[in-house]
C-alpha cells in the first residue's frame, strides 16, 4: 500500500474516532468471508460501523484519543473496529450476541468517553441500559413521583377532616 493512501486511512479512521461515542477492538482471525458479512449486517443494523484496519495505522489514528496508550496494547493479531456512532453499547451487544454462535470473534477492549474497557468487560457493557433507556426510566419515576403527590394531599386532607371531625364530636 502506498504512502498517501495509507494516510488517507489514518485520516479516514481519525475523524470515525472522534465522531463515535464508542469504540470497540474485535479480533476475528479465522472467521469466512460469509460470518463476517453477517457481523458487518449485524452492526449495519443498529447504526455500527465495522472495519478491518492495519494495527499500525489504526495506533496513528488514536494518537488524539483519550485512552489511545491504553487501547494500543490491544492491537495485535487481526484487528477489526466497531465505531458506535449513535449507541457507545450497541457493539457489546452485538459483539457478545455474535460470538456465542461464533468462537472466533474475540472482544478485545473498547474505549468509551475515554474510559477503556478490557476484554474481561464485554458482559457488563453489553448489559448496561442505553442512553434512551435510561432517560425513559428516569421519565417514568419522575412521572410517578408527580402522580403521587395530589394523592398524598388528598390523603393528609382526608385525615385532617377525619381529625377535625372527631374533635367536634368530643366537644359535644
Amino acid at each position: 500500500m502506498k504512502r498517501d493512501r495509507k494516510e488517507q486511512i489514518v485520516q479516514d479512521v481519525a475523524v470515525k474516532v472522534n465522531r463515535s461515542q464508542g469504540i470497540y477492538l474485535t479480533e476475528f482471525q479465522g472467521l469466512s468471508v460469509a460470518k463476517m458479512a453477517e457481523l458487518r449486517g449485524e452492526f449495519r443494523k443498529v447504526g455500527v460501523e465495522y472495519r478491518v484496519v492495519k494495527n499500525t495505522l489504526i495506533k496513528k489514528a488514536l494518537k488524539d484519543l483519550e485512552g489511545a496508550d491504553k487501547l494500543a496494547a490491544g492491537l495485535k493479531s487481526t484487528t477489526a473496529v466497531a465505531f458506535g456512532y449513535d449507541d457507545p453499547l450497541a457493539p457489546a451487544k452485538v459483539i457478545r450476541k455474535f460470538s456465542k454462535t461464533n468462537e472466533l470473534l474475540k472482544f478485545k477492549m473498547a474505549a468509551i468517553d475515554g474510559v477503556v474497557f478490557g476484554a474481561d468487560s464485554l458482559p457488563a457493557l453489553s448489559e448496561m441500559l442505553t442512553k434512551t433507556e435510561n432517560v425513559g426510566r428516569a421519565a417514568g419515576l419522575i412521572n410517578n413521583v408527580v402522580s403521587s403527590v395530589p394523592i398524598v394531599v388528598n390523603a393528609i386532607a382526608r385525615n385532617l377532616v377525619s381529625v377535625l371531625d372527631q374533635v367536634a364530636r368530643q366537644k359535644q
